[in-house]
């Protein structure tokens, strides 16, 4: 009797076996029919039963239909979600089947191409439709499905550059600056280059530079450095970063690096000058540094570089003329602080005023140049209107100084009429 019972046992355990085997059968069969609704029930049923979970040809079929549905113009609308549930569907099979995924190699990997080509097509059109929460989900996805495939060896690719590069925009215009920074990043570690790629290493770099990272801006530059090292941003950049520590020296000492890296590039010149008498000028002379004139007079050395190498940029022109007035101003300052009325302190207010005239006129052909440049040109940007105005202000501050009275009116008129033409 007791063999009996084994005997019945085994024979129960293999009906059961074939029952498992012939549901899974009837899936593939509606499927091979496209009827995809059923069988996805089917399969669903099937692997709904926790004895039925470690079934690698269940996990397989699942995977086939789902991918099917998701590529079905009708059933995807049906069922939104199936191409990544395919998706982890065969994820499950790799890990169940023992038999080197034959069944896989034979369908030429269609089910997982199809899940890539499904996932990125998808995307693909819903960012053209600028449905970028859709094309960011999409393109996620299809990295999802890549990395996969690369990971098990089925396909040679480091990194899906495409997919990559639109996930970055994407999160980019949805303001996930954090993600976008993410895949970014990707594409510069990668050192992919492409029409326009600079502009992702630019943003990357500055990115982490603005959140203050200071170890992943300069990661991100070094990089950008190396693949497109002709890029005057870097340069920027470097300095930008010296700056941002806060050591005077070690930024002027990156300043002249640039410089000498960068001879004639006018903006790094001018930018130079500008930070140099911004260090060594203060309104008030008490909280000017030790050697204010020394960093006044390179100031000065620098814009006129900047000058001689673009005579037309008209805010090193107005700032020549700038300097020129300010130290004007100084002395005029000087001379109002004398209060005696001595013959001797007469003459010495005199002869200070008579100083900060000549000041004043080494100022106003930098200023006259600056009308020359922008007066002609009707339209203005709102940062080169408001250099016009300070440089005919400034004339007319001057020539009141100096008893001109028709040269205040000629200005007054011009300074009056900006706004109107510009």
């Amino acid at each position: 009797m007791q063999m009996k019972r084994i005997l019945f046992t085994t024979l129960f355990a293999a009906m059961v076996t074939g029952l498992f085997a012939q549901k899974v059968e009837k899936a593939k069969e509606l499927l091979k029919s496209n009827k995809l609704a059923e069988a996805k029930t089917e399969i669903d049923n099937f692997l709904a039963q926790e004895k039925n979970q470690k079934n690698a040809d269940a996990w397989y079929t699942k995977a086939k239909i789902y991918s099917a549905i998701s590529m079905d113009a009708n059933a995807k609308t049906q069922f939104p979600n199936t191409r990544m549930e395919g998706f982890e569907a065969l994820k499950k099979y790799t890990e169940l089947d023992d038999k080197m995924l034959i069944a896989l190699q034979i369908d030429g990997y269609k089910p997982v191409n199809e899940m890539y080509t499904g996932a990125y097509q998808e995307a693909a059109n819903s960012f053209n439709a600028k449905n970028y929460e859709q094309a960011y989900e999409g393109f996620k996805n299809a990295i999802a499905v890549s990395s996969f495939m690369t990971q098990k060896g089925w396909i040679n690719l480091k990194l899906d550059t495409n997919s990559t590069l639109y996930a970055g925009v994407a999160a980019e215009k949805l303001g996930k600056f954090e993600d976008a920074a993410s895949y970014y990043g990707k594409l510069v570690e990668s050192k992919a280059k492409g029409e326009g790629f600079v502009e992702i290493y630019k943003w990357v770099a500055n990115h982490y530079f603005e959140k203050k990272d200071a170890a992943n801006a300069e990661k991100y530059l070094a990089i950008g450095k190396e693949v497109y090292p002709a890029d005057p941003f870097w340069a920027q950049l470097d300095v930008d970063m010296a700056r941002e520590k806060g050591d005077k020296a070690q930024l002027f000492t990156k300043y002249e690096e640039t410089i000498a890296a960068n001879p004639n590039n006018h903006l790094y010149r001018y930018n130079y000058a500008v930070e140099l008498y911004q260090h060594g000028y203060n309104q008030d002379t008490a909280k000017r540094p030790a050697d204010s004139e020394g960093f006044i007079k390179k100031a000065q050395e620098s814009i006129q570089a900047a000058i001689r190498i673009k005579p037309d940029y008209s805010k090193a022109q107005l700032f020549a003329g700038q300097i020129a007035y300010n130290q004007g101003v100084d002395i005029l300052t000087r001379s109002k602080a004398i209060k005696g009325t001595a013959a001797a302190d007469v003459k010495r207010k005199a002869d200070l005023k008579a100083e900060a005239l000549k000041k004043f006129d080494e100022a106003i052909p930098y200023f006259i140049e600056v009308d020359n440049l922008l007066s002609p040109q009707g339209k203005l940007k709102m940062e080169d209107k408001s250099d016009l105005k300070e440089a005919l202000d400034l004339l007319i501050t001057i020539y009141d100084q100096k008893g001109m009275k028709d040269k205040v009116k000629e200005y007054e008129v011009k300074f009056n009429d900006v706004d109107r033409k510009h």
